[in-house]
């Protein structure tokens, strides 16, 4: 079978370029060798967090000043408007997890280790952590479940330098028995979704709940369910409550994945995990088809056009091996922001300004790969996510905002393919 579009990559860069082509009638085609990034994020959509040290208040008026800084940065090729309706589309797409949030102004949301992340969009069920407006917060931790430290959530937000003062404190509350020896996120989302552990965790928290206090729970509260359920501790606790991420895995970025595969399979697209691309058949500068491998064998399937979201180094986009060489692994194309062989790669510390940290592919404002002097390696190839180079999406807390800007900006290149592109090529 044929294809108008393959992507490559099951995260969130791919499986949002997958469902913009879909919906809008193309064939499309994902293949990977398993899940993204989802399963192991928590469902946030990270804009730009940080400039530097400095915390950014409003990701749309900050863009302008970083790209100032980094004109190659993945934001160069997405003009502003497409951003805002990039993420406008995907809180629309996200089916009950309900987001909410704008690009005008982040949120402060508390992770799993207590610390403040700005994020510019949050599923409903968590937005309620944020921390801007101050008050007083108690964190509930679930007895026997590892993935959620409620003292260090506490302890670290009083020593966080917040816009108004926070009083924190740690709550934990023992399950009802099971047979099951183990409490991962998984099996707690299940009994809230069995409808097993409602009536218990109201009951365990109304003697110790001050009525001021907003109630943070770690986000177990189901995988198929987690609206009803939130919005039922909400009316019978009669106060505020928040989902807040979890340690990996993260169910509510499983929530995320299913959400928007659910999308894609209504759409009619097709998923293929446990396969790798491998490299593609090429004419006249163009993508025919692309060669994928699994445990039979391979396959060429061919296409029209193809989205790169492999991801980077973690998702094996990108590769760098024992004699210091880094190539990207489907097509071989040229990367940016890799230093010389003879040049050091590695700072001695964990938080130091990485060499390697953005590596990754440069693009045209079509988001297609390019070459050293700025032309497209294949005028059908358009690259998504974490495999864009000239971005630190760890230090910038930009990460999803960036799958989820350059995924929509993919798809809008190969729906629209007769324009011109919107910035000026990649030096």
């Amino acid at each position: 079978m044929s294809y108008d579009t393959i992507v490559i990559g099951a995260g969130l860069a791919g499986l949002t370029a997958a469902l913009r082509l879909a919906e809008q009638g193309q064939r499309v085609l994902i293949v990977a060798r398993g899940v993204g990034a989802t399963h192991l994020a928590p469902a946030t959509v990270d804009v730009l967090g940080y400039m530097g040290t400095t915390r950014v208040v409003s990701p749309s008026a900050s863009i302008p000043e970083l790209l100032a800084s980094a004109p190659t940065h993945p934001y160069a090729h997405v003009p502003a408007d497409q951003i805002a309706a990039a993420l406008t589309w995907f809180a629309a797409r996200a089916g009950t997890l309900g987001y909410t949030g704008s690009i005008e102004e982040n949120m402060l949301l508390p992770t799993a280790l207590g610390v403040p992340k700005p994020s510019a969009f949050a599923p409903e069920s968590m937005a309620g952590g944020d921390l801007r407006a101050g008050g007083r917060f108690v964190f509930v931790g679930i007895k026997g479940f590892k993935d959620f430290h409620p003292s260090l959530i506490a302890d670290n937000l009083a020593r966080a330098p917040l816009p108004a003062p926070v009083a924190a404190r740690a709550l934990e509350v023992e399950p009802p028995a099971t047979r099951r020896t183990d409490l991962s996120g998984r099996v707690i989302a299940g009994r809230f979704d069995n409808g097993e552990l409602v009536d218990w965790l109201v009951g365990a928290l109304e003697p110790h709940i001050e009525a001021d206090e907003r109630i943070g729970l770690p986000a177990v509260l189901g995988l198929r369910n987690t609206h009803e359920t939130w919005q039922q501790l909400e009316t019978r606790l009669g106060r505020q409550v928040f989902e807040v991420a979890t340690l990996p895995p993260s169910v509510a970025g499983i929530r995320l994945y299913e959400a928007l595969n659910a999308q894609l399979r209504d759409a009619g697209a097709r998923l293929v995990l446990g396969v790798n691309a491998v490299g593609a058949r090429v004419n006249a500068g163009r993508l025919e088809a692309l060669d994928v491998t699994n445990a039979t064998g391979a396959v060429s399937y061919p296409t029209g056009s193809v989205v790169l979201a492999s991801g980077g180094f973690a998702s094996g986009g990108l590769e760098l091996d024992s004699f210091g060489a880094t190539r990207e692994t489907v097509f071989g194309l040229p990367l940016m922001g890799v230093p010389a062989t003879d040049h050091v790669r590695f700072a001695p510390g964990y938080f130091d300004d990485q060499p390697l940290a953005g590596a990754g592919v440069a693009t045209d404002g079509l988001l297609r790969p390019v070459d050293a002097g700025g032309h497209p390696v294949y005028t059908n190839l358009h690259a998504a996510g974490a495999i864009l180079g000239g971005a630190t999406p760890w230090k910038e807390k930009s990460g999803t905002g960036i799958s989820v800007a350059s995924g929509y900006a993919a798809a809008a290149a190969i729906l629209a393919p007769a324009q011109e592109p919107v910035t000026e090529a990649a030096r």
